[in-house]
């Protein structure tokens, strides 16, 4: 039996160590699973695990429990700034930028309420712990990305290697703080005396007003005498409107229209544009057929086939500049990405992973199945160089030193700002250096949820020897208090004045608030009483800047506060 009491007991040994994780993560997730009033902690649990591991002395060595925390930490951030990256500069369009606005300002409130929190609990004999109140903060927003910037954080203020331990902090604050996101979600509607009904017809009224741009086919007959004789690119310049004619029936014979096909009065069009759109085109070709042209009419070798771009060389290549109707005499007609519909503009850009509507001579649209790749296979496989080439850039990046007057040490992005902020411009303009950022939404969480759960349970088993004392025998009850108040106080005053004063769509401001705190229990609450995209909406909007926000604020915090 020795050798099983040396692999709990030699804290040194691979073996012990592998354990160690193994059983913290598994136990912390099983337990995460379980609902109390219908909530779960998720994977956070994994932090609890570890405490409880810490605390019975079930540990391993500091430097590999520092190091694994940090290289958990820079996984997770990654993979969420790749996530976030392709829609984050879109999310300052429209509406978007007051909805940002408002989660800023909430992100803000949130850092005021601590200090508020900080200086009225303050007592010369009993001093509330500074840095455990920053960990307060990040467990009542429930943002385990800010906690890691925070740890790093005092790890520079405190060189010596005697940084205050804040997951004590993070770990009171965190249950309520998800309890309190819904409850003060909830608390709004009541305030503001919103009905939900209300809110769901106010939302089908939006969507029947504003249809989205997505991809409308429709038969039409040229009666436009205008138009006859001339050219389609020459039509589509008059409209002004992006559209593609996919195939044109003239005296009888189908064919696949290009850029100098002329149009004849009595011809028949079939054109795929943009739903808003729909309205105009008709107008200025013609009517509607009612009965598109028989199945006869048509060559039998034109083919619609949907192809995947697999092949790197096509990533970031504009639909335009491509000349498939003139080159290949194929037309694409619209493009799916992520699930969803895009009309085929010509200023589309391509990425790895659209699935593409082509349609044309069964020859033809099998060289552009080539040119596309169309391999699902590569799918399949993450493409691991991006995901380290962008690392070791933000690790560069994070660490270069930012001298800023009134601060004890230089300011750095570190190992969560760094990696975070390269993520989100590789996500984005990544096709630009002929980076495949593409990995399938399951790579990228796998990715994601290894990373946080050996950060969270780093964490745990570091923070675990010293957390009775501090939390049960200490200031704990004091710490759950002010992360309460830490967690509703800006949703009420902010959620109230995005629906008084802003007017925004209820729904949407409970997924704006999930989005800010970066809480999917929240969204999914939303979601249950919502049949709309709405909350989703509103989450996707501001997710990106908050996460950012969240990570950048708890450095500032530390450096500029708990430094001196």
């Amino acid at each position: 039996m020795d050798w099983l009491i040396n692999l709990f007991t030699q804290t040194d040994s691979v073996a012990h160590i592998a354990l160690l994780y193994s059983l913290v993560i598994a136990v912390g997730v099983l337990l995460g699973k379980v609902k109390v009033g219908g909530i779960s902690l998720g994977v956070t649990f994994v932090l609890f695990a570890g405490i409880l591991a810490g605390h019975v002395g079930f540990t391993a060595p500091g430097p590999i429990l520092t190091f694994i925390q940090d290289f958990g930490l820079i996984l997770f951030v990654f993979c969420i700034g790749l996530q976030v990256g392709p829609g984050f500069f879109d999310s300052f369009k429209k509406g978007g930028v007051t909805l940002n606005m408002l989660s800023t300002v909430m992100i803000v409130l949130d850092v005021l309420v601590m200090f508020g929190c900080y200086y009225l609990f303050y007592d010369t004999t009993n001093p509330v712990n500074l840095p455990m109140m920053v960990g307060t903060l990040y467990g009542a927003v429930t943002n385990t990305p800010g906690l890691g910037a925070a740890n790093e954080a005092l790890a520079s203020v405190f060189p010596n290697g005697d940084a205050p331990v804040i997951a004590s902090g993070y770990a009171c604050a965190y249950p309520l703080g998800v309890v309190g996101i819904i409850g003060a979600t909830i608390a709004i509607r009541f305030l503001t005396k919103t009905k939900l009904e209300e809110e769901e017809a106010a939302l089908d009224k939006e969507e029947a007003e504003n249809p989205h741009a997505k991809p409308h086919q429709m038969h039409l007959r040229v009666s436009n005498k205008y138009i006859s004789g001339r050219t389609l690119s020459e039509i589509s310049g008059f409209l002004n409107r992006d559209m593609v004619c996919s195939r044109l029936l003239h005296e009888g014979e189908v064919s696949i229209p290009v850029s100098s096909t002329i149009f004849n009065v009595d011809d028949e069009v079939l054109i795929v544009c943009a739903e808003a759109d729909a309205e105009a085109i008709q107008a200025f070709i013609g009517p509607i057929v009612e009965s598109p042209w028989p199945v006869e009419a048509e060559n039998k070798q034109y083919v619609s086939k949907r192809i995947v771009v697999t092949r790197p060389s096509m990533n970031g290549k504009t639909l335009g500049k491509m000349h498939f109707s003139s080159v290949y005499g194929v037309n694409v007609t619209r493009i799916t990405r992520q699930g969803m519909d895009l009309f085929a503009s010509r200023n589309h850009h391509f990425h790895t992973g659209d699935r593409v509507m082509v349609v044309g001579p069964e020859e033809n649209v099998n060289r552009v199945a080539e040119l596309m790749g169309n391999s699902v296979k590569r799918l399949d496989a993450p493409n691991i160089a991006t995901i380290f080439i962008g690392i070791l850039i933000g690790l560069i990046f994070g660490s270069i030193p930012l001298a800023i007057p009134g601060m004890p040490v230089p300011l750095k992005l570190g190992l969560a700002g760094g990696p975070l902020i390269i993520a989100i411009l590789i996500g984005r303009f990544g096709y630009r250096m002929k980076l495949v950022t593409y990995t399938t939404t399951s790579a990228n969480m796998m990715l994601r949820e290894i990373g946080l759960v050996l950060f969270l349970a780093s964490v745990g088993i570091k923070a675990g020897a010293g957390f009775w004392d501090t939390v049960v025998q200490g200031d704990g009850l004091k710490y759950v208090g002010t992360g309460f108040l830490i967690t509703i106080i800006p949703i009420l005053i902010v959620g109230t004045i995005a629906r008084m004063k802003y007017k925004f769509n209820y729904f949407t401001i409970m997924g704006m608030i999930a989005g800010t705190y970066t809480d999917p229990p929240a969204l999914a609450y939303a979601n249950s009483v919502c049949s709309k995209e709405a909350p989703a909406v509103g989450y996707s909007t501001v997710y990106p800047l908050s996460m950012f926000l969240r990570i950048f604020s708890a450095q500032i915090v530390v450096l500029f506060f708990c430094g001196a």
